[in-house]
């Protein structure tokens, strides 16, 4: 499956921030501080504005108070002002199109719209860069802060999954109206290519995002957001933390055969999934890379070394229903 080239490809910079909701503001904020090892930014309202200790941006991750756990919405920047001008004009012409807001503490003016299946995003360029005082300044120049010392000590956010109910939906949103390469994909078999999961690069990084069937049949709902370690050790070591402070594992560590990154899926006291991970082994510098293209049959083989994908990656997810009058036509088989 070859991905088009063309001018749009290379207009979103990466993934910004996301902004999670918790029905348990103080302990997600305890969690992501004292066992992720993240900054307040800042506090507004009933938001507190986090960063890991390598992130460039004031913030990339916003924890808001809520009455159930979920993402209310997740931001690109892009790589100029005028790449900004060109998506905003794209996305204008399709049906998902809201509009502009003046910007949130951290970024400047960004433009609102829905994905196909529903997740608010926004888009920007203006940002405020991260400029540390002297207690938190990095002994090297190109650290965008020192090193915490503190907790699992996550770099940097790396990428986000969304659930959807329909994926090809996504998919070509996002290839023909906001760019990026499709570097991987899950299908239903060869013949109909029918997509079930999918994974989007906008940089050098092997993805930023990826979109998965979501198997209740449901839309608009939140999977995870993975902050990335230095090494597969300290994967390791952040399951034993976990462990020691009653965070819940729900699988891994282990090795995903999806782009190959080293995991640690775990539960935020929000009910919200956040994945702990060393996503180094694959960088991808062709401009016209070949989507890899993996059928059900060969995912039926589990992770790389065999770990059996646990049931729940394809219905947990955040917001979780109620009732199963919101199941609507979706299917529960695995």
């Amino acid at each position: 499956m070859n991905n088009p080239i063309h001018d749009t490809v290379w207009d979103l910079a990466h993934l910004a921030h996301v902004e999670m909701l918790t029905p348990k503001l103080d302990a997600s904020t305890r969690f992501f501080t004292e066992i992720m090892g993240m900054s307040i930014s800042a506090v507004q309202g009933d938001s507190i504005y986090l960063r890991a200790y390598d992130d460039y941006e004031h913030h990339t991750l916003k924890l808001t108070a809520s009455s159930q756990a979920g993402m209310r919405h997740f931001a690109w920047r892009t790589r100029s002002p005028q790449a900004l001008t060109r998506r905003v004009a794209a996305i204008e012409q399709t049906p998902y199109a809201i509009g502009w807001n003046e910007g949130d503490l951290g970024h400047g003016p960004a433009y609102q719209f829905h994905s196909p299946d529903g997740h608010l995003t926004e888009i920007y360029f203006e940002t405020e860069k991260y400029r540390p005082d002297p207690q938190d300044q990095s002994a090297l120049k190109n650290t965008a802060s020192k090193f915490p010392g503190r907790g699992i000590n996550v770099r940097r956010i790396d990428h986000l999954n969304l659930f959807a109910a329909d994926v090809r939906a996504f998919r070509d949103f996002q290839l023909e109206t906001l760019g990026g390469i499709l570097t991987e994909t899950i299908v239903d078999d060869l013949e109909n290519l029918n997509p079930r999961a999918v994974w989007f690069m906008v940089n050098s990084k092997s993805y930023d995002l990826a979109v998965t069937l979501d198997y209740l049949g449901l839309q608009g709902r939140f999977h995870h957001v993975t902050y990335v370690v230095n090494s597969r050790e300290e994967v390791l070591i952040a399951a034993d933390i976990c462990l020691e402070n009653g965070i819940s594992i729900e699988t891994g560590p282990h090795k995903h055969t999806i782009q190959q990154t080293f995991f640690l899926y775990v539960y935020e006291p929000g009910g919200n999934r956040v994945e702990i991970a060393n996503t180094t082994a694959r960088l991808i510098t062709d401009p016209d890379h070949q989507t890899v293209v993996w059928t059900q049959e060969e995912r039926r083989k589990g992770q790389a070394w065999g770990l059996p994908t646990i049931p729940s990656f394809h219905t947990q997810g955040t917001p979780m229903p109620v009732s199963t009058s919101e199941l609507g036509n979706g299917r529960m088989s695995q």
